[in-house]
């Protein structure tokens, strides 16, 4: 726990930054954590699609997916196998939230995609949830090894604090995790806006006998063991999918 003056003299200082009509700048020692290097987000959307009806949404998206490429960057777009079920994610990339805003008006007046997809495809739908996020700032969007396998998708609570409360442990967990070569980092992304203190996780893995065996392996790695035991002390529940990239997905 900090001395009660080291927590008062920054903010004694921003005090008299804003008495003297000076704008006061965001002080380290108050910072959430890193921030980003640039305004790239991610709009990750999950949708929960009728049992009966799954099977010709997948063949509709596979269809009609360049009507809506052709206004953004798909990132993804994947089927749950495990852990969901008859539940699709998919993540697109925007520039900044401006960027975002002239995409979905572009969509709103594309006849094409209203009419050729849109239309007959939310009838097929069930539920739908959007969440905004970025990548942490220690991470590069990874790509798979080759095409064919699959993609674990974890999703991590954390306790209230942001990154300069549980980064530090989270990095050290997360490259344990690499250090075994057993599976490839695809991205790690933290929530903006959806439930906050949330981070989500991409693997891919060669196929899921490849993970079980990884997994299996890394529990006995002594490194991986201890980094695990330091990360969730700041965790309050984490649940996985094991995906399968729909035949339009650009990361196969």
């Amino acid at each position: 726990m900090l001395p009660p003056g080291a927590l008062r003299r920054p903010l004694a200082a921003a005090a008299r930054l804003a008495r003297a009509g000076a704008r006061p700048q965001v002080l380290a020692s108050l910072a959430t954590g890193p921030r980003q290097s640039n305004s790239i987000f991610y709009e990750i959307r999950t949708y929960d699609v009728k049992p009966s009806k799954m099977k010709e949404f997948v063949e509709m998206v596979n269809k009609h997916i360049h009507l809506r490429t052709a206004h953004s960057e798909l990132l993804g777009f994947w089927s749950s196998e495990l852990g969901a079920m008859n539940k699709v994610v998919h993540v697109w990339k925007y520039d900044n939230f401006a960027h975002r805003t002239a995409v979905r008006q572009a969509l709103a007046n594309d006849k094409d995609w209203q009419g050729k997809f849109l239309s007959a495809a939310l009838p097929l739908i069930e539920k739908q949830h959007n969440e905004v996020a970025y990548l942490v700032p220690w991470c590069q969007l990874g790509k798979p090894l080759k095409e064919g396998g699959v993609y674990e998708w974890v999703t991590f609570q954390m306790k209230p604090g942001g990154p300069a409360l549980w980064g530090e442990a989270f990095r050290a967990a997360i490259n344990a995790h690499i250090n075994t070569g057993y599976t490839k980092l695809i991205g790690v992304f933290h929530t903006e806006y959806g439930l906050l203190n949330t981070v989500h996780v991409i693997w891919w893995n060669e196929s899921p006998d490849h993970r079980a065996a990884g997994r299996h392996h890394a529990h006995e790695d002594a490194r991986v063991v201890a980094a695990v035991r330091d990360s969730v002390r700041f965790l309050e529940s984490q649940q996985s999918m094991l995906l399968i990239p729909l035949q339009c997905s650009p990361m196969k």
